[in-house]
């Protein structure tokens, strides 16, 4: 439930903080004193797109901060948890308004784009009156407390579930099938693929050996060429490195007889000679060994670029496509043994199909049979607040041939009608801003033992009523605080009356400009405020017991 607002720099007001209880919270004060900026200010933490001329002339941007208790609101704790945002049953909403026009938004210290505050907030609070975050007008919201309402919990999941397996089934055959290929043509083109791979089939390895042969044939003359130049210079020329090496080892020979030290230098020498002349054989024999192979190098090369060609067809490396035949055979393989899994899916489908349209029938009956029963709370209620010749219709339209969906196959609509004359039609169209709030009321109280949005605002509840309805009014205001936390703007004394709470909007004019105050008020506030709302300019004695008698009223 909400438990605090804090206001900066917006519309008229500079600066308010308030902390709200359970129970039925009735915000009072003189027409124009800026009640509505309060809702105006919640309405922004839910994900309502701000309008220009909410920051005030004296400054440069306005803030917003609101905090939620959601540790029994289990939708909003799902919610952040999918969000990856739930901090242990506290919600913080921060909402700033720049005077350039930007904005920003907040929740629990992180920033977020208002769709999230907006799907939040929907599991937060419902607001009763011309407001976007009203409930009544969401179709969705609507088949939801018509569910809640006849306890269809286990019907409804029983059709969500049929409809998850009827979607699994599916899923297979559209994978066995290839998409969105059919079977047949998903079934040529990978034998086609298998065949076409398997004619070059080729290991990894055996690919990069192919690449290596490639590289050797292709600078086979050149190699042969630079080998049998080495050997001339080395070997083979008159003044070759060998024989040159040969001759000066003779020469040191007999010298080392005569000096010891020249050993060392006689034996590195001809070692380097044993080495060399080592070294030359090796190349001759390669020489000897390695021809020129042109035909042998075409085939090669041919056989390189269909793998490349394969290999950018199937859009990885030529190295991969060992890989890649052994996915297509195994597909290939599932695939042709797949006809006789298909055959069955079929009736495993139709069987599906078959018991979910029976489950959504049965889920249609329960629903109508709710509809019927809510709608006769809320029209008793109705006349109760007010409205005696209104009256409203829950619309359940079942299509027995829809395709399938998670909630069944119904359309819930809630249809009003103001007068006994009219045909019935949707509450936005036909309900004024008053009617819809008081409409709202009585589906509220009706559905109190089931609802899930534990914070109800209701705007205009009072609007075109007086006297013995306006306290029915209050009266159901407060037996909904029992079960909920009731926020109410309010002009009547016979509505404030009942609140468990009351919050005063005051205005006044500092310095020549003017601001907006709410404040809590106590036992004897709230009486004088009470009286003031009685009536007459002046409070005497007997409208101050006229108030007393009434807050007594309410609590006796």
């Amino acid at each position: 439930m909400l438990r605090h607002i804090h206001i900066r720099d917006f519309a008229i007001v500079d600066h308010v903080e308030i902390d709200f209880d359970a129970g039925m919270t009735a915000l009072t004060g003189e027409t124009g004193a800026g009640k509505s900026i309060l809702l105006d200010a919640l309405g922004l933490c839910l994900g309502d797109r701000a309008e220009a001329g909410l920051i005030p002339e004296h400054a440069d941007r306005a803030e917003i901060n609101v905090a939620f208790d959601v540790t029994g609101n289990a939708a909003a704790r799902a919610y952040l948890a999918e969000q990856e945002m739930d901090t242990d049953g506290e919600c913080l909403l921060r909402r700033v308004l720049h005077r350039s026009g930007r904005s920003q938004a907040w929740l629990n210290g992180r920033p977020v784009p208002l769709q999230i505050l907006d799907a939040l907030g929907r599991h937060l609070v419902d607001i009763h009156g011309q407001h976007a975050h009203q409930s009544l007008m969401r179709t969705e919201a609507q088949r939801e407390t018509l569910d809640d309402f006849g306890n269809v919990h286990q019907a409804r999941a029983e059709v969500a579930e049929l409809h998850r397996e009827w979607q699994a089934l599916r899923a297979e055959k559209r994978r066995l099938e290839g998409g969105d290929q059919s079977y047949g043509d998903r079934l040529d083109l990978l034998r086609f693929q298998v065949e076409e791979l398997s004619a070059v089939e080729m290991s990894a390895e055996d690919i990069e050996a192919l690449d290596a042969e490639q590289r050797r044939l292709a600078s086979a003359g050149t190699t042969i060429e630079t080998c049998q130049s080495l050997l001339t210079a080395l070997y083979d020329d008159d003044q070759a490195v060998q024989t040159s090496l040969s001759a000066g080892v003779r020469e040191l020979d007999p010298l080392t007889d005569i000096d010891e030290s020249l050993r060392g230098a006689h034996e590195l020498l001809a070692g380097a000679l044993a080495q060399l002349e080592e070294g030359c054989q090796e190349l001759r024999h390669f020489v000897d060994a390695m021809e020129l192979d042109p035909e042998r190098l075409q085939w090669v090369e041919e056989r390189i670029a269909t793998l490349n060609d394969l290999a950018r067809k199937h859009r990885i490396r030529p190295v991969e496509l060992p890989e890649r035949l052994a996915e297509l055979r195994e597909e290939l393989e599932t695939l042709e043994n797949a006809e006789a899994r298909l055959q069955s899916l079929d009736t495993e489908l139709a069987d599906c199909e078959h018991r979910y349209r029976e489950a959504a029938g049965s889920l249609h009956t329960a629903r109508a049979t709710a509809a019927d029963e809510l709608a006769k709370r809320v029209n008793g209620l109705i006349v109760e607040l007010g409205m005696e010749n209104a009256s409203l219709h829950i619309n359940v339209a079942h299509d027995a041939h829809a395709r399938p969906t998670p909630h069944g196959l119904d359309e819930v609509s809630f249809q009003v009608r103001t007068n006994p004359d009219q045909p019935y039609g949707p509450l936005h169209r036909v309900a004024s801003g008053g009617e819809l709030s008081r409409i709202g009321l009585a589906l509220a109280v009706s559905t109190a033992d089931v609802s899930r949005i534990p914070t109800l605002v209701f705007d205009e509840a009072d609007t075109g009523i007086g006297g013995a309805v306006a306290e029915v009014v209050g009266r159901k205001l407060r037996e909904l605080g029992g079960s909920a936390q009731v926020l109410c703007i309010t002009h009547l004394p016979q509505v404030a009356a009942q609140g468990h709470h009351q919050l005063r909007v005051r205005k006044a004019t500092d310095d020549g400009r003017t601001r907006t105050r709410i404040e809590r008020l106590d036992e004897r506030e709230r009486t004088q405020e009470i009286a003031r709302m009685l009536g007459g300019v002046e409070i005497t004695d007997n409208t101050l017991n006229h108030a007393q008698e009434m807050l007594a009223r309410a609590t006796g």
